[in-house]
């Protein structure tokens, strides 16, 4: 569709409307493999999918472009970034408990 130098999604959203469903899930995840993306089924109001979706993009970006010898979130400076050397440190979290401070803004 539009080259190889590009990670696409689809969010299917409103997962939690079922019973209004006009596209199958079969038939998003066919577009979307015809056109290069991966398909996500989401709810914004129930909180679900949208995660995994981003984190999914984010590993996807971050493969591509060590493909291409860049530095992911780097932006041209070198040293720079949470990863040391320019780089971007992704750390999935999912489970784990929320980090309770002593309150305030300031913990």
């Amino acid at each position: 569709m539009l080259g190889t130098n590009i990670d696409i999604v689809i969010a299917g959203n409103k997962i939690d409307l079922q019973r209004e469903r006009v596209v199958s899930i079969e038939e998003a995840e066919r577009y979307a493999a015809s056109v290069g993306a991966k398909h996500f089924s989401t709810s914004a109001k129930l909180n679900k999918g949208i995660n995994e979706m981003f984190l999914n993009l984010t590993r996807a970006l971050l493969k591509s472009s060590s493909k291409k010898g860049g530095s992911a979130g780097g932006g041209g400076r070198s040293g720079g970034g949470r990863g040391g050397r320019g780089g971007l440190v992704i750390t999935d979290d999912f489970g784990a408990p929320a980090q309770k401070t002593g309150g305030g803004c300031c913990g």
